[in-house]
């Protein structure tokens, strides 16, 4: 409930501040949250682990607009997709870097014993359970393909 609770805490002041893109990202957090409580028909309180994911596929979702936006030639579209997705990341846990990310695969290829591509799902599995909220899949699996193809 401590997600919810900053959630609403952050509306406040974005309220108060008159910041709308921070209101509306703020708000569609608050929804989702909501969504996902009431998925199964009961009010149950979402894990830790479900919040963290909840919020990876908002930002990911708004990094991916705006990345079309871009190709597209509309930054009028693309930088509020990308300030939404800065304001949905202060709820996230710090993101590794690339090198903290490379240095969890190799302890995980190492436990493993995995040694080519054929691999590539055991190591993901265990590499995302390790690295949950610390950094973005699509980072895990460039970082996997490349210690597994060498």
């Amino acid at each position: 409930m401590s997600l919810q609770k900053d959630v609403m805490d952050a509306m406040k002041t974005a309220m108060k501040e008159k910041k709308a893109s921070d209101l509306e990202a703020l708000r569609a957090v608050k929804s989702a949250l909501l969504m996902a409580q009431t998925e199964t028909g009961s009010k149950k309180e979402l894990s830790e682990d479900e919040e963290i994911k909840l919020l990876q596929k908002l930002v990911k979702q708004r990094k991916d607009s705006a990345a079309i936006y871009q190709e597209q030639g509309r930054a009028d579209l693309a930088d509020p997709e990308l300030e939404q997705a800065a304001v949905i990341e202060r709820f996230l846990p710090a993101q590794l870097s690339a090198d903290e990310v490379a240095a969890v695969v190799d302890d995980v290829i190492a436990d493993t014993g995995a040694s080519s591509m054929a691999d590539m799902g055991k190591v993901m599995g265990e590499a995302n359970k390790r690295l949950a909220g610390q950094a973005d899949g699509k980072t895990i699996a460039a970082i996997v393909k490349q210690r597994l193809s060498n």
